[in-house]
């Protein structure tokens, strides 16, 4: 295997940030997915973006394994791709679920999650286009905490008004299965966070 000694930095920033442009895509189609439309044509575009954040992935994977010198520690490459990919994989696994379940209208709570999402995505697009020199980051990690806070506020509020009425068994578990997807998106959006903040103190 040939390895390069050089790092070519743009290229892994560059990518950080097509990664980041692909996540917060996939979850502002969510919002739409949660509110209106065809559910079926966004369930299959927030599948697509799925599929191009797992080629993003791979090719930092290969660049990792071809390069003998990175711009950032190999860990934390590998944390930072791979985190922002588990928040798209729960996206999607979320739509996912709602299709396959065949639960209808989503739930107040649902889009409340959705929202959360969505607002997350931009503050993780504006750390990866800030991160090769670093702005304002603690205001956006700050913000990123703020948002998986609201986002346990929401599940639990979710998960309590779920026995509280008149819901079938089987919907209750569909829906306390969604939630838990949501929340595990919203809660790898703050783990995202944590992998920037320790970049930026390792490198400041």
């Amino acid at each position: 295997m040939k390895l390069s000694l050089i790092p070519k930095e743009q290229d892994y920033y560059r990518l950080f940030s097509e990664q980041a442009a692909n996540l917060d895509a996939a979850a502002q189609i969510l919002v739409t997915f949660m509110d209106d439309g065809d559910r079926k044509g966004l369930a299959a575009a927030i599948l697509e973006h799925e599929h191009v954040g797992d080629k993003i992935l791979h090719d930092i994977v290969k660049r990792l394994n071809k390069t003998f010198v990175t711009p950032l520690d190999r860990e934390d490459i590998y944390a930072l791709v791979a985190t922002m990919d588990e928040v798209l994989d729960d996206i999607e696994a979320a739509a996912d679920a709602m299709m396959l379940y065949r639960v209808g209208e989503p739930t107040e709570y649902a889009r409340q999650q959705a929202r959360v999402i969505a607002k997350a995505t931009p503050l993780i697009r504006e750390c990866m286009g800030t991160l090769e020199k670093p702005k304002c980051m603690d205001e956006r990690i700050i913000a990123l905490n703020s948002l998986e806070n609201e986002g346990d506020r929401i599940i639990r509020a979710a998960i309590a008004d779920l026995f509280d009425g008149q819901m079938k068994c089987t919907d209750i578990i569909k829906w306390k299965d969604i939630y838990e997807l949501l929340e595990a998106a919203i809660d790898e959006c703050e783990h995202v966070a944590n992998v920037v903040e320790s970049i930026v103190l390792k490198h400041n």
